[in-house]
């Protein structure tokens, strides 16, 4: 959800004269328009209007009418839609943007069905569950090959983590309860590289967040400092496997070690939850002998995004428990106005069942071996695009080879022009590339980043190599020919003194204002 900032006037209207040559009289932006929009009587001489607007009458509903209003307004949204950026080229983003026309058959078949109905879509619900077991033994959850998973699809990996989050503080809070002790301050510990959903989490449900700071170097959460902050009254600690900054896999394995050591000498119980969000759908299958799943004891909770490489168009994410035991009973609800009794927890209720069948559809089809081919080839791709990024030698990769397939990397020399003007320039050619600045303590360091998908070829990697080059080229030109343009004069106002800069120098001091602008704003809600 976008909350709305834009203030609009009820009377602006959408003038459609270059739209379409059937309808010249505007439709009102923010308002629903009183009835049909009127045809010209010259075109259409089936169609009859007594009048629009306030002397609105009858009109009749014809076929022909139907199909040229119909078109007519699929044109005027579509015209708008065209100054969208183009999601093939929005590298910013690890959601999926393609998938095979088989599955968007599939995808539109079942748009209709609600996901939650479970009784009158039982076999949609069934696909539900087969994702929830193929996922779980994918994450070496401790179940037999009959047995069922503790599981749930969600909307993506935000609503999963506050489930997970949810079951995390109930059971803090159950203990507390049992023992006698408060239980009215739960915390977090997590890295300061997590997603902004995190934050969300904790702002919406009372929970504390302490956040690990970083450092130059190191951008993901240090095991060590971690496990110094908890307390009793820490409900779990969150690694990510997959920072959405460099996409680096945090140590999951040491974390649970020094976490045991940690519990067996103050005999408290602090879990682990892994947001696996953007790695869950690609360490098993490049790093199998990586140890950051439920082979690790404490890890109780693991949730995925099966829209990044899970491979499913944006609207679907899941959240796997290692058993029974860690789902609080009390947290699932049990409904029956719909014909059976359904247990439910989720925070959305309706919703489409679309996407929980393109995940199966997906997993189905490509199976073990295929996500692994798919996932290999996303690597590959990505160092492709570090070597030709890296031959410009004028960038820092700041990503590291395992983790998510994608390259972060910083100028060398940002004192020429920013890693924010060559986004935006990269923006003429289509390209959607971030730059932001890393969190605490290290904002000082500014990246671009280009997230690696299925649909990125190596042939568009040499396109944007090329694109970033003659951007720079570009840049390198304009900054040797405003040293050579004579100075310009900026008076004081304070003694009257007039003081001489350069161009550069007054260009430099406007981007350093609005750098400082984008610097305050939080950098984890890259996705």
């Amino acid at each position: 959800m976008v909350v709305t900032t834009t203030t609009t006037d009820s009377s602006e209207s959408i003038h459609s004269t270059f739209a379409t040559r059937y309808v010249r009289t505007p439709l009102p932006r923010s308002i629903m328009h009183a009835s049909p929009p009127p045809l010209p009587h010259h075109m259409h001489p089936n169609f009859v209007s007594v009048g629009w607007g306030d002397n609105a009458g009858e009109f009749d509903f014809s076929p022909t009418k139907k199909i040229v209003m119909r078109r007519t307004i699929i044109k005027i949204i579509t015209d708008e839609l065209m100054l969208d950026g183009n999601p093939r080229l929005n590298l910013a983003s690890f959601v999926t943007t393609w998938m095979e026309p088989e599955c968007d058959k599939l995808i539109m078949a079942s748009i209709n069905k609600n996901y939650v109905d479970m009784d009158e879509y039982p076999v949609t619900t069934e696909l539900q569950n087969r994702c929830v077991n193929m996922i779980a033994h994918l994450f070496n959850a401790p179940i037999g090959d009959n047995d069922a998973a503790v599981g749930v699809g969600t909307v993506g990996s935000s609503e999963a983590i506050m489930l997970a989050g949810l079951a995390f503080k109930r059971k803090w809070q159950n203990k507390r309860k049992a023992k006698g002790k408060p239980y009215d301050k739960p915390n977090i510990v997590t890295g300061a590289n997590v997603q902004v959903c995190w934050e969300k989490f904790a702002r919406y449900f009372e929970v504390e967040l302490k956040e690990v700071k970083l450092s130059e170097g190191f951008y993901v959460m240090d095991p060590v400092k971690a496990v110094e902050m908890v307390d009793e009254n820490t409900i779990c600690v969150a690694a990510i496997l997959g920072s959405t900054l460099t996409g680096e896999f945090e140590d999951v394995k040491l974390l649970n070690e020094l976490l045991t050591e940690k519990n067996k000498k103050t005999g408290w119980d602090i879990p682990i939850h892994v947001d696996a969000a953007s790695g869950g759908f690609i360490a098993p299958f490049v790093y199998p002998d990586l140890e950051w799943d439920f082979r690790l004891p404490l890890v109780k909770s693991i949730n995925v995004s099966g829209h990044k490489y899970g491979l499913v168009y944006a609207g679907v994410g899941w959240n796997i428990w290692r058993s029974k035991d860690d789902l609080p009973e009390e947290l699932i609800f049990h409904i029956n106005y719909l014909g059976a009794d359904q247990p439910t927890f989720t925070l959305n209720f309706s919703k489409g069942s679309s996407q929980i069948i393109a995940q199966y559809y997906q997993l189905l089809r490509l199976g073990f071996e295929g996500y692994k081919n798919i996932i290999e080839n996303c690597m590959e791709n990505a160092k492709a695009l570090k070597e030709g990024i890296e031959r410009t030698g004028q960038f820092k990769i700041v990503s590291k080879d395992t983790g998510v397939p994608l390259v972060a990397f910083s100028l060398k020399d940002s004192s020429k022009f920013t890693v924010f003007e060559i986004s935006e320039s990269l923006r003429r050619f289509g390209w959607i590339v971030p730059a932001y600045t890393m969190p605490p303590d290290a904002e000082h360091i500014a990246v671009l980043r280009v997230v690696i998908r299925e649909d990125f070829s190596w042939s568009l990697g040499e396109r944007l190599v090329a694109d970033i080059e003659k951007v720079l080229r570009e840049m390198d030109e304009q900054v040797s020919r405003t040293t050579r343009i004579a100075h310009v004069e900026k008076v004081s106002e304070a003694d009257g003194v007039v003081i001489k800069k350069s161009v550069r120098e007054v260009q430099g001091e406007i981007a350093g204002y609005w750098k400082r602008l984008v610097d305050r704003k939080k950098t984890s809600g890259v996705c």
